[in-house]
């Protein structure tokens, strides 16, 4: 908000050169023209109401005389901005609306886009984003039917302002096409447009685009051209080179108290966020009190209409039905304005925080949906199509054939059970926190068992046995399930991942602590993927069968029996899983 004063000075030059694209005087050559011209911009930037509305009176006056209604009504936009700069945003809302009702009851089609214009940059001041992008974008499609083309590239860069934050590629799309609608209408903005871009750059920490982008902008310089964004850029070029004090002096200095903002940005970006964290209050403060001002001369503005409605509410009912409405929307704004006064603190604390964790749960959902439908759909057709080849009556297999069939569809039938169990469990483990550990296991007789199980899975390669240091009457007091789950998973990866040679389950006891490790001489993992490896739905081979929530339900499941898994990173021949458990005899 701190920033909308300057950036509407600078409008009136662009709208002035609207008058260009539909005269019948050649303006250029007119020196009553350029009088009057001279005389409403001198009042417009200096502020002057008491000399600025009779000069533009006049102006207005000789454009009509000469039947200009496009020069005409761009000097009405000129009226809106001007309260729009003195904050008077209730009188600049009644004039746009009254111009917008003018040019529909005098079927000025062409230059409706004009109001349209103005009222977007109304909702814009007021924060009100969607309905500004609305209008923006009803002008650009307006003044492209009226074939305004040389004047349709700072509309673009008024739509860009409103969505540059919510959405940067789109923005910068938006960009481009009006550099693209320059270079062949209206060459002398075109260097406007890259200097916004470049600053685009830098916002959107594109380093290596904002140098070639600056170094561009200081060929143009030297060249003689300028550019209203100059001194931004020259700003976020010494941010750039790591000066962020000597650019902080100099946004204060160059733009005073509308250079909050950019100290944030600045300060954001060096990782000083205690300060950045007071740039951007100071910026709140600046920016509530213009809320604060605009907010009474608004109500100023409803106690005048009260006023009027008072005194002519005898006047008819049409009149009195168009004043409420108007009323009505008045206090939308008002109150919408009020909300984001109230909210806006406690929206930013909100916003990182859900932005991060929705990014987290889409993340997850969409790793949860792949990998699912990927792995169930497998062995589903499997176990489809085996289904269809046995309903044949026709067929004439052999008994052999006959088992191989229903030994294939039971086992892609287990492959589904157990991701389903996986998926399962896993809930269960986070919900119910710590398990129950009152079953009386033979350790040695279930580690054989769990071997006796997992042997179906191996490839004639490869090797599975046990190599036990405890006695064979050693018992362990623990969840016999839970157990089992942890040593069957962790054979199953191993067997999964190792094409040949050998896969040992050993387990010992010391310190009070039972020790069972799974060692393979398969493919390995990286020493970096060491914890990657345990959260949920990771699979460093994407080939393999899997959603990726084995190593994370034994490691949940070992915790929930007061131990814990982990890869040991010493080995180098294949992979070596370690679990820990209380050893309760």
């Amino acid at each position: 908000m701190p920033t909308i004063r300057p950036f509407l000075t600078i409008l009136l030059i662009l709208l002035a050169s609207l008058t260009i694209g539909a005269k019948t005087v050649d303006y250029k050559n007119d020196p009553t023209y350029k009088e009057l011209q001279s005389d409403m911009t001198r009042a417009f930037n200096e502020t002057d109401s008491a000399h600025f509305y009779p000069a533009l009176k006049k102006l207005q006056n000789y454009l009509l005389e000469n039947g200009d209604m496009h020069g005409y009504y761009t000097q009405r936009c000129n009226e809106v901005i001007f309260l729009m700069n003195r904050q008077k945003i209730f009188e600049a809302y009644k004039r746009a609306r009254a111009m917008s009702q003018e040019l529909r009851e005098k079927r000025l089609d062409k230059e409706m886009y004009m109001a349209y214009n103005m009222l977007g940059h109304i909702y814009r001041y007021c924060g009100n984003k969607e309905l500004a992008g609305k209008m923006f974008s009803m002008v650009i499609e307006q003044m492209e039917q009226a074939g305004y083309y040389e004047s349709m590239p700072p509309i673009y860069t008024n739509l860009m302002g409103v969505i540059i934050n919510d959405n940067p590629e789109k923005a910068m799309q938006l960009l481009e096409k009006a550099l693209d609608i320059a270079r062949q209408y209206a060459p002398e903005r075109v260097f406007e447009l890259e200097t916004r871009r470049t600053m685009a750059y830098y916002e959107l920490g594109d380093t290596a685009a904002f140098k070639k982008g600056y170094a561009d902008y200081k060929e143009g310089e030297a060249d003689g051209r300028t550019s209203v964004h100059g001194r931004r850029l020259e700003i976020y070029n010494m941010a750039m080179q790591g000066k962020t004090d000597e650019a902080i002096a100099l946004a204060r200095k160059e733009l005073g108290s509308n250079s909050y903002d950019i100290q944030e940005k600045l300060l954001s970006k060096a990782g000083r966020w205690k300060e950045a964290y007071h740039a951007m209050k100071q910026a709140y403060e600046e920016s509530d009190s213009i809320n604060a001002v605009i907010l009474g001369n608004s109500m100023q503005g409803i106690q005048s209409e009260l006023r009027i409605y008072d005194a002519e509410r005898k006047a008819g009912r049409s009149r009195t039905i168009a004043l409420v409405s108007a009323l009505v929307l008045l206090m939308t704004i008002i109150a919408g304005m009020t909300y984001i006064i109230l909210s806006r603190r406690r929206h930013m604390r909100q916003l990182n925080n859900a932005y991060q964790h929705a990014l987290r749960s889409d993340n997850m959902k969409t790793a949860f949906i792949k990998n699912v439908s990927h792995e169930v759909r497998t062995p589903l057709n499997i176990i489809s199509g085996f289904a269809q080849v046995i309903a044949d009556p026709t067929l004439d297999i052999g008994a052999t054939e006959r088992q191989h069939m229903a030994q294939m569809v039971q086992r892609n039938t287990r492959i589904i059970t157990s991701l389903i169990d996986e998926m399962l469990e896993l809930s269960n483990n986070e919900t119910s926190g710590n398990a129950r550990k009152d079953d009386i296991v033979r350790l040695n007789t279930l580690l054989l068992d769990i071997i006796a199980v997992e042997e179906d899975v191996l490839t004639d390669a490869t090797t599975m046995q046990l190599k036990s240091s405890l006695p064979d009457d050693y018992t362990l007091k623990t969840n016999e399930m839970m157990l089992k789950r942890i040593v069957s998973s962790l054979l199953n990866n191993a067997a999964k991942n190792t094409a040949e040679g050998h896969i040992e389950l050993s387990a010992s006891q010391s310190n009070g602590q039972l020790k069972l490790v799974v060692e393979d001489t398969g493919c390995g993992i990286p020493d970096n993927e060491a914890e990657h490896i345990f959260d949920r739905f990771v699979k460093l081979d994407k080939f393999k069968v899997g959603i990726g929530l084995g190593l994370t339900l034994c490691r949940t499941t070992a915790r929930s029996l007061g131990g814990d898994v982990v890869l040991d990173t010493s080995y180098h021949n294949g992979a070596r899983f370690i679990v820990t458990l209380p050893a309760n005899q």
